[in-house]
């Protein structure tokens, strides 16, 4: 008989952003080279627009075979603005849906799970408890320290809640992945034994950009060859605290700053910037442009509000190194970003929410050429080396691993799994 697996995630492909291309890149990985039997419990695509894809509207369920993965989606509340409640209602309806339809298949092996979807945590550890066989959460994020630093209302109450189901996940689970060191204490603090707990680091889930193309993608997006472009893709929500750039580019007016995705901000930014000639608002790209146009910027910029102290390392930032370009980090220095961008040695840190101390360090990078080109080989050559996708694939197979031989050695000893 083959191996039959269940990854619990709420984000998943055609998600671009967020955790949804690492889910469906272990997804399709375990499919195709452990050649399993894999099925991905899902919610419908919204991220990070926070707005139901249109090919989803109306439809309650949906079952699609991607790529050799069996997804099974279940509707749920998309809030097209985060507050506690609604962030709770969008939780509360995730855990519904999975609960009053699971997955139809036969008993998993191994379920996985991505956290931070707590209704996602809920429901794979109940599924694998039903049916004894190891729970294995992958922490990208820990909800309970988000809300409580997110600047939404009701964010302390949301925060006790949201920890005290983050330990109920992830006490029981056989074995927790985490994708930074930083994330030990925290982890451990909820209940896990630090001998539970393993590194598997999320990879830079993009391809190197195409050699020779950054003028011709210049040309097409309208960036002149003299303009100093300051990038940031991804997700526009409270928790970036993208104003900072709105600010610098109203300090520094030589610069050219693109805010490059969607979510809940992007409407108020706009406004923001409407009487800015030098910020541009642009929809995601394309998967197939967007390693060109990363690597078309000058500067790749990361941001948080000053208020986060963010353990996790945002996705963004394996594809910026991947992209060759220097990153400048507008985050605390003590997080989890800010120790990527000190481990690589490929960009500048700069303080939260200080937008004079960005437009200084952008302006400083393009004076000096030479000095960014350097900066972005050293990210390329990072992420060649310690964010492959293969080696990061290779992390989570090994977790599975362990945590099947566990469980076989469990029923050796006569000890249930």
């Amino acid at each position: 008989m083959g191996e039959r697996l269940l990854l619990v995630s709420t984000n998943y492909a055609p998600e671009q952003a967020g955790i949804g291309p690492y889910a469906t890149q272990i997804a399709e990985h375990l499919a195709t080279r452990r050649a399993a039997e894999v099925h991905v419990l899902a919610g419908m695509p919204h991220y990070p627009a926070w707005r139901l894809d249109p090919a989803y509207r109306g439809r309650w369920r949906a079952e699609e075979r991607r790529a050799g993965v069996l997804v099974h989606r279940r509707r749920h509340s998309v809030p097209p603005r985060q507050t506690a409640a609604r962030r709770a209602l969008y939780e509360a309806s995730i855990l519904a849906g999975g609960l009053v339809a699971p997955p139809r298949m036969a008993r998993p092996h191994a379920v996985l799970a991505q956290v931070p979807s707590l209704a996602g945590g809920v429901l794979a550890a109940r599924i694998a408890r039903r049916h004894r066989v190891p729970y294995l959460p992958i922490v990208q994020d820990l909800m309970g320290a988000a809300a409580a630093q997110s600047g939404i209302s009701g964010g302390g109450r949301a925060a006790s809640a949201a920890s005290a189901v983050e330990r109920r996940v992830l006490r029981g689970a056989t074995l927790v992945g985490v994708i930074h060191d930083s994330f030990r204490d925290r982890v451990r603090a909820l209940g896990v034994p630090p001998e539970r707990i393993r590194l598997v680091p999320n990879w830079s889930h993009v391809r190197a950009p195409s050699p020779g193309a950054r003028a011709a993608t210049r040309e097409r997006l309208g960036w002149p060859p003299e303009a100093t472009v300051v990038l940031h893709s991804g997700n526009m929500g409270l928790k970036q605290g993208l104003d900072v750039l709105i600010d610098a580019a109203r300090e520094a007016p030589e610069l050219r700053v693109v805010l490059m995705g969607d979510g809940s901000q992007r409407a108020r930014l706009a406004a923001r910037a409407e009487r800015l000639p030098n910020v541009t608002l642009l929809p995601p790209a394309a998967d197939a442009d967007f390693p060109e146009v990363l690597a078309a910027a000058d500067v790749l910029v990361v941001t948080q509000r000053a208020a986060v102290l963010d353990m996790s390392v945002p996705s963004k930032l394996t594809s910026y190194f991947a992209a060759g370009r220097p990153v400048l980090a507008s985050v605390a220095a003590e997080g989890g970003t800010a120790a990527e961008v000190r481990r690589s040695d490929a960009g500048r840190l700069v303080p939260p929410e200080d937008p004079a101390a960005l437009a200084a360090a952008a302006r400083k990078l393009a004076a000096d050429p030479a000095a960014a080109d350097a900066l972005g080989a050293r990210g390329a050559a990072y992420a060649r080396d310690h964010l492959s996708r293969a080696a990061g694939l290779g992390r989570v197979t090994a977790l599975l691993d362990e945590a099947l031989a566990l469980a076989a050695d469990a029923r050796r000893n006569g000890e249930g799994s």
